[in-house]
C-alpha cells in the first residue's frame, strides 16, 4: 500500500506531500488540483505499460492520461525543469522518480528512478484499476477487448463491463469484506446486483455474448414482489444505472492488495445511491484494497462517515483532503488541507468550501427577507 506521496513541480503543485491510507477522498473546487494527484500516478503507470519506464523514459500521453507537452506538465512557476514524484510504502520501502524534458515541446520525457522495483509496487500490478469520470453511457451493445486473455478489468471508461460480467459473473466475488448482506449468493453477479439494487431497486443484470460478432448485449430487468419485468435495453433505463455499473463492478471485483483510482463515482446518481457508494467504498477499503477517489459529493463523504460510525471501517484508514487555490501564493500553487475524522464519523474542522454549500444556502433561506 502507498503510505506517502510527494509531488514537486507537477501541474498545480510546487511541492506537496500526502499521507495516504486505505481510503482517500479528494475534494475541492473544479480545477483545484485533485486530478493532478491522480495523474502523477497515472503517468508512471502508463510509462510502464508502454515499456518505457525501465528504459529511463516517461510517456506523457497514452491511454490513461494525456498531459500534452513537457511544459504543460511542469508547474508554471517552477525553479527547476524537473518533476519529482516520490512514493512510500507500508513495507518501509520507497520509490522516487525524477521526470525531465529535453525540450519544452517534448511529449515524452526522461526519468531517473530509484528505490523499490516496478514489480514490487501495486501501481504496476494487474490489480491496478483506473476508472475515469468520462465513462460511457447506455449502449445497445458493447464490444470486447482486443486481447481477452490480458483483459482483467472493466476498462478506463467502463467500456468492458458487460464483457467482464459475461466472463466472470458466475465466479465467487473475491473479497468477502465487500459482500452485500442481502445478496442472493457470493457470486460476483449477485453481489453486484445487490449493490446496484441500492441505486435502482429490483434491478437484475443480463449479459449475453454474441461470439460471431464480438459484442456483448447487456439488458436490465426489474423484480417487483414475485414478478419480473421484461428485459430492457440500457438506452431505455436511467443514465445513472449504466454510469454506476462499472464503478460498482470495480469495487466488488477488487481483491486485497489492489489499487483503485476512481473519478466522480457519484455521477448521475440520486443522493441515496451516492451514500451507498460511500458505504461500498468503505467496506472495500476495510478489506485491504487501497482506493484514491476524487469526488464532489457530500453524500459519498457522508456515506463514508456513517460507515465509520457503524464500525464498517476504522477512522484511521480514512483520509480526506480539500484542495483550493491559495490566494496568498502568487505562483498559483494549490493549497491542500488534511481533514481528520474520528471513529464516530465526526469531522475535526470544516474549511470554508469543503462540502458546506448546504449550510450557506440554509443561512440565506433562514435570514428574513428585507421589506
Amino acid at each position: 500500500m502507498i503510505t506517502s506521496l510527494k509531488i514537486q513541480n507537477f501541474k498545480a503543485f510546487r511541492s506537496q506531500s500526502f499521507d495516504l491510507s486505505r481510503l482517500n477522498l479528494l475534494a475541492g473546487l473544479n480545477g483545484s488540483g485533485k486530478s493532478s494527484l491522480l495523474q502523477s500516478l497515472l503517468v508512471l503507470r502508463q510509462s510502464s505499460d508502454q515499456g518505457l519506464l525501465h528504459q529511463g523514459r516517461a510517456a506523457l500521453n497514452g491511454n490513461l492520461v494525456r498531459l500534452g507537452r513537457f511544459k504543460d506538465a511542469l508547474f508554471e512557476s517552477a525553479d527547476e525543469r524537473e518533476i519529482s514524484i516520490e512514493l512510500g510504502f507500508d513495507s518501509g520501502t520507497s520509490y522516487a522518480g525524477t521526470l525531465g524534458g529535453w525540450e519544452s515541446e517534448d511529449r515524452t520525457g526522461s526519468i531517473k528512478a530509484g528505490g523499490t522495483a516496478e514489480g514490487e509496487m501495486a501501481l504496476f500490478h494487474a490489480g491496478f484499476r483506473f476508472l475515469s469520470a468520462e465513462r460511457i453511457g447506455p449502449r445497445t451493445q458493447y464490444g470486447v477487448p482486443d486481447n481477452e486473455a490480458l483483459s482483467s478489468g472493466v476498462g478506463i471508461q467502463g467500456e468492458w463491463t458487460p464483457f467482464f460480467l459475461a466472463r466472470h459473473g458466475d465466479r465467487p466475488a473475491p473479497n468477502p469484506g465487500s459482500y452485500h448482506p442481502n445478496a442472493r449468493s457470493s457470486e460476483l453477479k449477485h453481489q453486484i446486483e445487490a449493490w446496484m439494487n441500492e441505486i435502482s431497486p429490483g434491478l437484475q443484470l443480463h449479459c449475453e455474448r454474441a461470439d460471431v460478432m464480438d459484442v456483448v448485449q447487456l439488458s436490465y430487468s426489474f423484480v417487483a414482489r414475485r414478478d419480473t419485468s421484461s428485459r430492457y435495453r440500457p438506452t431505455n433505463v436511467g443514465f445513472g444505472v449504466s454510469y454506476a455499473l462499472p464503478m460498482v463492478t470495480s469495487l466488488v471485483a477488487a481483491e486485497p492488495g489492489d489499487l483503485l483510482l476512481l473519478e466522480s463515482p457519484e455521477a448521475h446518481l440520486h443522493p441515496r445511491g451516492q451514500a451507498k457508494l460511500g458505504e461500498l467504498l468503505s467496506r472495500t477499503a476495510n478489506s485491504g484494497v487501497q482506493i484514491i477517489v476524487e469526488s464532489h459529493s457530500d453524500h459519498v463523504m457522508n456515506g463514508i462517515r456513517v460507515a465509520a460510525h457503524q464500525d464498517l471501517l476504522g477512522a484511521e484508514h480514512v483520509r480526506f483532503y480539500y484542495f483550493s487555490w491559495n490566494a496568498d501564493d502568487q505562483t498559483g500553487a494549490t493549497r491542500v488541507e488534511s481533514i481528520s475524522m474520528n471513529q464516530d464519523g465526526r469531522i475535526d474542522h470544516w474549511p470554508r468550501g469543503f462540502f458546506d454549500e448546504l449550510d450557506h444556502s440554509l443561512d440565506i433561506l433562514l435570514t428574513p427577507k428585507a421589506k
